[in-house]
């Protein structure tokens, strides 16, 4: 995992992180919504500009494709949290051998203060 560097200088970034910049500014998550928004609706568009033949009467219906998957998404996330609450396991569940059940001296701890970054 890369380290943070210590003064928050972009410059100090790798030329990813440096491009990525512009996710962080106000404003810009309400425009990816609607270049995203515009994207779908630009496919579904594009759905008129050939001639569906599919083995089913739903699939000739426009933008079913696009709803069948949003749909099926949802699906997934409501099935998914479904399951982890059957699945999910207690924080000792692997018992007294595990590391991080281990007591440490107090003295040895370094305990930083992180209020103020």
């Amino acid at each position: 995992m890369a380290k943070k560097p210590k003064n928050d200088d972009p410059q100090n970034y790798p030329a990813l992180g440096r491009w990525m910049m512009w996710v962080d500014k106000l404003g810009s998550i309400k425009k990816l919504t609607w270049i995203l928004g515009i994207i779908c609706a630009l496919t579904i568009l594009a759905n008129l500009t050939y001639s569906n033949k599919g083995h089913y009467g739903a699939e000739n219906i426009l933008g079913f494709y696009a709803f069948y998957g949003f749909v099926a998404f949802t699906f997934i996330i409501f099935v998914s949290k479904a399951l982890r609450s059957i699945i999910i396991r207690p924080e000792n569940y692997y018992g007294k051998k595990s590391i991080d059940t281990e007591e440490w001296p107090e003295a040895e701890l370094d305990k930083k203060d992180h209020t103020n970054d």
